[in-house]
């Protein structure tokens, strides 16, 4: 008889969360702005609506829906990417509300928000049932919810595909690769929203390869930590490997500019 290991959800978030920590994601998360701009024109924010933005990171999608005059709420488990979504609203004289919270017990009353965001941030809970649960627990009934996920086939799905080879994730504990998939968001927002999901294109652009993976095994929390966990070999392998799929991928010719495919899902909760 097959014994099925039952993970423990709140060490892996806790380990999720020093993941996070370390390095300095806002170094990648930057970056990423467009995105966040993306995705706000995609659930088409309005000024004096109520919006939250879940796992916000250093603050991509709070800072382009209070680009569009909402009354901003960005969230995330970890302080220091707040305090950098903080500085980064003063410094563009914009005004957000940053407050600590786990995406799986957010501390806010049903139907509080207009619109719920969450850029590459959601994805990566290890309860994927509690955290879409609460996505729509907060939206108001008609509000709209505005997820940006890497798909499984895209350049960071295979990214964490090598990271997974290398390093395992916990048993039990499913991939985050799974919010980038049509049938999982199905699953975890069709029964109580209206889903529409279109294939877009963030383009990742270095000086070279090498210059890539640097970036990545320095500031990025899952290399980082996979590259501090490896014996020499390993580390000779990942390489290997990363420098590899960035070279594949690869559109340019004189430096490195990468597409990375991710979904861009706008669900309207049901009334």
């Amino acid at each position: 008889m097959t014994t099925i290991e039952t993970p423990d959800l709140a060490a892996v978030k806790t380990r999720q969360q020093a993941t996070w920590a370390s390095g300095d994601y806002a170094r990648i998360g930057t970056t990423l702005q467009l995105v966040g701009e993306s995705l706000c024109e995609a659930v088409d924010i309005a000024a004096g609506e109520r919006v939250l933005d879940v796992a916000a990171g250093n603050g991509n999608a709070s800072l382009a829906a209070a680009r569009r005059g909402a009354d901003v709420v960005a969230t995330d488990y970890v302080p220091a990417l707040l305090e950098r979504a903080q500085l980064r609203a003063e410094a563009d004289g914009l005004a957000i509300r940053t407050e600590v919270a786990d995406a799986e017990a957010l501390p806010y009353n049903d139907g509080e928000f207009d619109a719920v965001l969450s850029t590459f941030g959601v994805m990566f809970t290890p309860n994927h049932e509690e955290a879409a649960s609460e996505l729509l627990r907060v939206c108001r009934p008609g509000g709209r919810i505005g997820l940006a996920n890497w798909t499984p086939e895209g350049f960071i799905g295979q990214l964490f595909k090598i990271v997974g080879r290398h390093v395992p994730p916990p048993a039990g504990v499913p991939s985050p690769l799974q919010w980038g998939t049509d049938a999982r968001l199905g699953e975890l927002l069709g029964g109580s929203a209206r889903v529409e999901v279109t294939r877009r294109h963030f383009v990742f652009r270095y000086r070279s390869a090498e210059d890539f993976f640097d970036t990545f095994t320095t500031y990025y929390g899952p290399t980082l930590r996979a590259w501090e966990a490896l014996d020499d070999g390993g580390r000779e392998s990942f390489r290997t490997e990363l420098l590899a799929l960035a070279n594949e991928h690869n559109r340019a010719t004189t430096s490195l500019a990468v597409p990375s495919e991710y979904l861009e899902i706008v669900a309207v909760r049901d009334l």
